[in-house]
């Protein structure tokens, strides 16, 4: 949303906006472009008259300024449609799905075409490195845009993605998540097959090969032409067609070779590590390809590639320690993250520090899985949000002498500033503020040592 009202800025609008509890990036992005936040869901602010109120999906019904909404005769709509009426009308629509890599794989394809030459726009979850901001106009015909399969507002229960009609849609992987919203895989599948319903013939397809609950989504209908890739190591057939990527036995991905069948393609030399960035940057690439960047080009631009804040994001190094920002909140990513991680570090010790914070954590659908997805780290904190419904010592539990449940900031502050020593790297991972935990260690630390 704060990507739109930076769109809506762009195009002229005035913008005005009303949320709770915004943090950083986002927060410092809207004040930079001078839109007008205010604090929680007064009623009174529809006293501005807007012309139109688009509406975010975290709101309901129930909700006191929901209600004065529909109440009045202000016109209203959802954010995806807002965007597909007003600013990906007549653009080359480049959408990249999936249940993890979506915002580095949408940074990582505007980049390489903005490093082509082609002057993309873009709405993206997260802010690239880049371009310093989650979303721009852009001069050129593409359009990139994360695609997310959450449900677009209380009164459009359909997938953000279904508005967004791409030329060319890229397919990372599926998983079970949003498990508020849909109950099993089945579900999310046919949300994609959707998607899948409106690529024209005359565009392209990039589908994960190597995932099988994307194989079954393909078999379910594709009237698209597809190229496939794998984040996994090809064998039989699949070797023979499908793009993927080679690396060093035991290497940390920072270096790769893309592969088209047996056919090397390229060296990667980037700033960037674990196998699922590698297969993100692929994926990109392949994107990128449908709109006449050659491979070449791409691991040009890869190689200037900045990052993605809160994607494995350094935020400081204080007496030897040092603190990382992550986004990870689903068992998968967790444990891509910390493989990627731990091949970069080796045997140094690692912390890592988890806020079950996303409605499908909370309930504690992916529970079961939690444990295993953490086996690669040394010290587990487990954090006890208010909202969380799970008894999570019982989880660390599983994890004796390595796991230890904290149900305040200020406890977790205290407990980690004086346990972490020189040569630690904690990983931090939240898909929310975590209270500002990570600056608040950085200052403690600072203090202490």
């Amino acid at each position: 949303m704060g990507g739109i009202a930076a769109l809506a800025r762009a195009a002229g609008h005035r913008v005005t906006g009303s949320d709770r509890n915004v943090y950083p990036p986002m927060s410092e992005q809207l004040a930079a472009l001078g839109i007008e936040l205010i604090e929680g869901y007064d009623p009174a602010q529809l006293a501005l008259r807007p012309d139109v109120v688009v509406v975010g999906n975290v709101m309901t019904r129930g909700n006191p300024l929901v209600e004065a909404l529909l109440d009045s005769t202000i016109p209203y709509t959802s954010g995806p449609e807002w965007l597909a009426r007003h600013v990906l009308a007549g653009r080359w629509v480049m959408a990249v799905a999936g249940t993890h890599g979506k915002t580095t794989t949408s940074s990582l394809l505007a980049w390489i075409l903005e490093h082509a030459g082609l002057d993309p726009g873009f709405l993206i979850g997260g802010v690239p490195g880049n371009f310093d901001v989650t979303a721009r106009l852009g001069g050129g015909q593409h359009f990139v845009v994360e695609a997310d399969e959450y449900d677009t507002a209380f009164f459009d229960k359909r997938a953000k993605f279904v508005h967004y009609r791409p030329r060319t849609a890229v397919i990372n992987n599926l998983e079970h998540d949003h498990a508020d919203i849909y109950p099993d895989v089945a579900a999310i599948q046919w949300q994609f097959h959707q998607l899948l319903r409106m690529v024209p013939r005359s565009g392209r397809v990039i589908a994960n090969e190597g995932d099988a609950n994307v194989r079954q989504l393909i078999d379910m209908g594709c009237w698209t032409p597809l190229e496939r890739f794998t984040d996994q190591t090809p064998t039989g057939t699949e070797a023979q067609g499908a793009w993927h990527i080679g690396v060093e036995p035991g290497g940390d991905y920072s270096r790769f070779t893309v592969y088209e069948g047996s056919q090397p393609r390229g060296e990667v030399s980037w700033g960037m590590l674990g196998r699922h960035n590698a297969a993100n940057a692929l994926a990109a690439m392949l994107a990128a390809r449908h709109a006449g960047v050659s491979i070449e080009q791409s691991i040009a631009a890869l190689e200037r590639f900045a990052g993605v804040r809160r994607r494995m994001e350094v935020r400081g190094r204080v007496a030897g320690v040092t603190v990382y920002d992550d986004f990870a909140h689903h068992p998968t990513a967790i444990a891509t993250t910390l493989d990627g991680l731990r091949r970069r570090i080796g045997a140094a010790r690692l912390v890592a520090v988890l806020e079950p914070r996303s409605n499908t954590m909370k309930l504690g659908t992916h529970r079961a899985a939690l444990a295993r997805s953490l086996q690669l780290a040394d010290r587990i904190w487990l954090h006890q949000g208010d909202e969380v419904k799970w008894n999570i010592a019982e989880l660390a539990a599983e994890m004796p002498g390595r796991a230890q449940v904290s149900r305040s900031i200020e406890e977790l502050l205290a407990a980690l500033a004086v346990e972490l020593e020189a040569g630690d790297h904690v990983l931090i991972m939240s898909n929310g503020g975590f209270g500002g935990l990570h600056a608040k260690l950085l200052e403690e630390l600072a203090a202490r040592r």
